[in-house]
């Protein structure tokens, strides 16, 4: 009987919260290129290959080109090859989530300043290997993602 008591209490929070919570599963997985493809979206997730390289983000640079109509994020590492990434481009909450894998946050990474397209970014290591950001964007944008190598760069195309 106390069994079925503690159900009843615990089985509408289950619900909520699974209610709640976002279905990855049915998003796209896009495995992002090294050049630039032109390809924009506005929802879905993107990741990189399986670099197991030590790295640390130097720096984020950002410039709004008007004859492309797009304003470009790029993230700077230290090493020739960008680390593991994994992202996900949400639609509805305007923002770009990506975790960095064996990447730390450099001391002198410096501040964003101000932008077009994007609100703020927010990084949150965690642990000793892993770093997470969180780009929060003034709208419900596009976005075209690829990396460079020789420096390692992460680029991310944002348009309306």
């Amino acid at each position: 009987m106390k069994f079925i008591k503690s159900m009843l209490i615990v089985l509408p929070l289950l619900v909520q919260t699974a209610s709640f919570s976002q279905d990855l599963m049915s998003e796209r997985i896009r495995k992002i290129a090294g050049k630039k493809r032109s390809v924009y979206f506005k929802k879905g997730i993107f990741h990189s290959g399986n670099s197991k390289s030590e790295s640390t983000l130097k720096s984020v640079r950002h410039g709004y080109q008007p004859s492309n109509g797009y304003e470009r994020l790029v993230f700077d590492f230290k090493t020739k090859k960008m680390p593991k990434i994994y992202g996900y481009k949400s639609e509805g909450d305007k923002k770009i989530f990506i975790d960095f894998f064996n990447t730390t946050l450099s001391s002198s990474h410096g501040v964003f300043g101000s932008s077009k397209f994007v609100e703020k970014i927010e990084y949150y290591p965690v642990g000793d290997e892993t770093l997470s950001t969180e780009i929060v964007l003034k709208g419900n944008y596009s976005i075209d993602v690829f990396y460079l190598e020789k420096p390692g760069r992460l680029v991310i195309d944002i348009k309306s």
